[in-house]
């Protein structure tokens, strides 16, 4: 699946620590995440949605 989290997170300027503090996950979630090697769970993606004020549709766009 499609992302664009990494672009989210660069334009509040949080690196990917930040992201997974504020998440309550590890770093290398975010970082599989990003690189779109792992897909969040539904609770997880909608808590990311969340954080940035979006829709999980705005920041995940299927194959």
């Amino acid at each position: 699946m499609k992302n664009n989290l990494a672009e989210r997170r660069a334009e509040r300027r949080w690196t990917q620590a930040d992201l997974a503090a504020a998440l309550g996950v590890s770093r290398q979630t975010v970082i599989s995440i990003e690189r779109e090697k792992f897909d969040p769970s539904l609770p997880l993606a909608f808590q990311i949605a969340r954080t940035f004020d979006c829709r999980i549709e705005d920041i995940f766009i299927a194959d």
